[in-house]
């Protein structure tokens, strides 16, 4: 039975992701996606996508705001979008979105259903359950506003969906995997983040049986109007706190407030493995086995982070803001995005898909090697602080075409030595 595998506090922010950087998420998601296919199979994908710290390193190694809430927005549009072209290729379909969006759910799995030969109508009942799961089984203070609905040809899914608490200014993320799930009320969640807000009523929980059970002989002795009664008669009166969900006593990624990359929230270790990897590997295996022109060793720094978003085990996500020192930041935070190093990693990971498809192996197994170096590295691999890596980026953002919502990053003195 799936599990609950921790859950994190993500800052509420606003706003919208700028069509320059969507559209290189969409081409860097959708590539990704099929390289881990490639590796690992479309279950896995699945997976990692129910996986809470794993898809916040997803968003943020594709230039998203590393903290906040919108990575869940922004990701999920981008896999819609990329992915949509790839349906039969990877036998993946995304429904779903934000707002209005989440609504048209059960209609496009309706769509699929018929026609790829699913029960459509199974698979949008899921859809329902699952929101009405967590919107009134699991009452935590977060209303619902998007529901994300990932499924394969063979009816596996996932669901990726997020409430929001406007008074606090915090959002909560639900993680569904169907793998290994026997209900739909009993402990269902791959995952849950979010932070703990007062008291939760979480309908969900093993011990919650023989309420679930009550409530339903409550409602055939009293009826409807008989439970308002009674309701209205307690009303005032001192009652003993719910106990608080479980969820809230496992492992957490508590996502700061802060919009600035500091030391804390990066594991220097594993950051320093992977500036090394890209260091010891990046001539052997770019310069002489990929051949892609104008590959630079900026671009080798960023592939090494995504090179662990697609090989890295779960354990080593604890600190999204890691990633974020890829491609930067849509915010200016860690730096401004760097579009020519992002559209060099996009080209180098789809000409090293081509080529594995056509049974080629040679490219994506040199991105494969990256990771494996890093992690091999970062025990005794030894490098610059933090501010160092992003004040440098900073410098030289200019020269690699560094972007923001703020707009386009001016050249200075500094910037045009970086060149």
């Amino acid at each position: 039975m799936a599990q609950r595998s921790g859950s994190a506090n993500l800052p509420l922010h606003g706003g919208r992701v700028p069509p320059w950087l969507a559209q290189r998420m969409t081409r860097l998601g959708a590539v990704m996606s099929q390289a881990i296919v490639h590796h690992y199979g479309r279950d896995e994908l699945l997976r990692r996508l129910a996986h809470p710290f794993w898809f916040q390193s997803f968003g943020a190694v594709m230039g998203m705001d590393w903290h906040s809430s919108g990575i869940t927005t922004s990701v999920l549009g981008a896999l819609k979008r990329g992915l949509a072209p790839l349906s039969r290729e990877l036998g993946l379909h995304v429904c779903g979105g934000r707002g209005r969006h989440s609504r048209l759910t059960p209609g496009e799995l309706l769509a699929i259903g018929e026609r790829i030969g699913l029960d459509g109508a199974g698979l949008a009942r899921s859809s329902r359950l699952v929101a009405k799961v967590d919107s009134a089984a699991v009452q935590d203070g977060y209303d619902l506003y998007l529901h994300g609905f990932i499924v394969a040809d063979d009816g596996k899914w996932v669901v990726v969906q997020q409430g929001m608490n406007g008074e606090a200014r915090q959002a909560r993320r639900y993680h569904w995997l169907s793998e290994g799930m026997t209900s739909f009320v009993d402990r269902p969640h791959a995952a849950i983040e979010g932070r703990g807000g007062g008291i939760v009523v979480d309908l969900t929980h093993e011990h919650a049986g023989p309420s679930r059970l009550g409530q339903l002989d409550l409602l055939h002795a009293l009826g409807p109007d008989g439970i308002t009664r009674e309701l209205a008669r307690l009303e005032g009166k001192d009652a003993s706190p719910a106990p608080v969900s479980d969820q809230l006593a496992l492992p957490h990624l508590d996502m700061p407030g802060h919009h600035d990359v500091r030391p804390a929230d990066v594991n220097l270790r594993r950051l320093h493995g992977n500036l090394a990897a890209a260091a010891d590997r990046g001539p052997e295996d770019f310069a002489e086995l990929l051949l892609v022109p104008g590959v630079g060793a900026r671009t080798v720094k960023a592939l090494a982070l995504v090179a662990e978003v697609v090989h890295g085990a779960p354990h080593r996500f604890a600190d999204p803001a890691r990633f974020s020192l890829a491609h930067g930041g849509k915010d200016r935070h860690p730096f401004p995005v760097p579009i020519k190093v992002y559209d060099e990693t996009i080209r180098v990971l789809k000409s090293a898909v081509r080529r594995a498809r056509l049974g080629n192996d040679e490219e994506l197994g040199a991105i494969q090697r990256l990771d494996d170096q890093a992690r091999k590295l970062e025990r005794h691999a030894r490098g610059p602080d933090v501010e160092t890596v992003i004040a440098e980026e900073r410098r030289a953002s200019p020269h690699y075409g560094g972007r923001s919502v703020f707009g386009v990053e001016p050249m200075t003195c500094d910037s045009a030595d970086e060149g």
